[in-house]
């Protein structure tokens, strides 16, 4: 489905399903370079569960217009105004990787209006290799190898491609998208301080083999929520949506009913 957000079209996967205001309401939130493909696994999942569920692409992200917000806290307020757009009064919020600084900030600003919030594969901050940065910032094809590299476990290989390959193109792409994502999540220093604010039950999902956000630091991150409930799924790295999207949706679906 499309629809406009500061006269830029916003794009969120359709599962086939009317926009049902008796239905719970879950927003997919993707990461750095991503769009609304990574969550092909579970979106029609959660819907099938009976669930409003909207995959939605960030502005200069697959099929959504816009240039890319260059802060977490500007890609928080432009949900905000989604959820306005859409009627939505109460979300229930899962984040992968960049997704879940989204989701945080958003928990900070609107607190309110969340009703469940799931952390996959994040933490309440992200420091980005300056290497990568450059990289993404000249446009070169190498950085989305290294972020596989880094976002996979050890023995894992890339069933039908390299994602985000799929995803980003071109290096005008990676200059313009990946690399303003990266340098947000490395710009963003307010995750403690937006963690207090939490006032909703909360999961956490973590790769026990992620490089890019290290089980340790998760935990650390999961401990500073209270009342929260984790998960760790095994000889799983960074990407668990594509990794191990199975055990990952079924996790997400018994946090949620209970």
């Amino acid at each position: 489905m499309n629809f406009e957000i500061n006269k830029n079209k916003v794009f969120s996967m359709d599962t086939g399903e009317a926009f049902d205001k008796n239905k719970k309401t879950i927003i997919l939130l993707h990461g750095s370079g991503q769009s609304h493909v990574v969550w092909s696994l579970t979106s029609q999942f959660l819907s099938d569960h009976n669930y409003n569920v909207f995959p939605i692409d960030f502005p200069g992200h697959g099929n959504s217009e816009g240039k890319s917000l260059d802060s977490i806290e500007s890609m928080a307020v432009w949900l905000h105004n989604v959820t306005i757009k859409l009627g939505i009064e109460k979300a229930i919020l899962i984040g992968h990787s960049q997704g879940c600084l989204v989701a945080l900030e958003y928990a900070n600003k609107y607190p309110s209006n969340i009703e469940q919030i799931i952390f996959i594969a994040g933490s309440y901050e992200i420091p980005v290799n300056k290497s990568l940065i450059d990289l993404s910032l000249s446009g070169n094809m190498e950085s989305i190898n290294l972020m596989m590299k880094w976002g996979y476990g050890s023995s894992k290989q890339f069933i039908g491609g390299n994602p985000l390959q799929k995803i980003l193109n071109s290096p005008r792409e990676i200059r313009e998208v990946l690399a303003v994502d990266l340098i947000a999540c490395n710009n963003y220093k307010n995750g403690k301080n937006a963690i207090k604010k939490i006032n909703c039950p909360a999961f956490f999902i973590f790769g026990e083999l992620d490089k890019m956000i290290k089980i340790e630091k998760g935990n650390e991150f999961a401990k500073l929520v209270k009342n929260s409930k984790t998960h760790v799924i095994k000889n799983c790295g960074h990407m668990i949506i594509l990794e191990n999207a199975f055990e990952m949706r079924e996790k997400i679906i018994d946090f949620l009913k209970k």
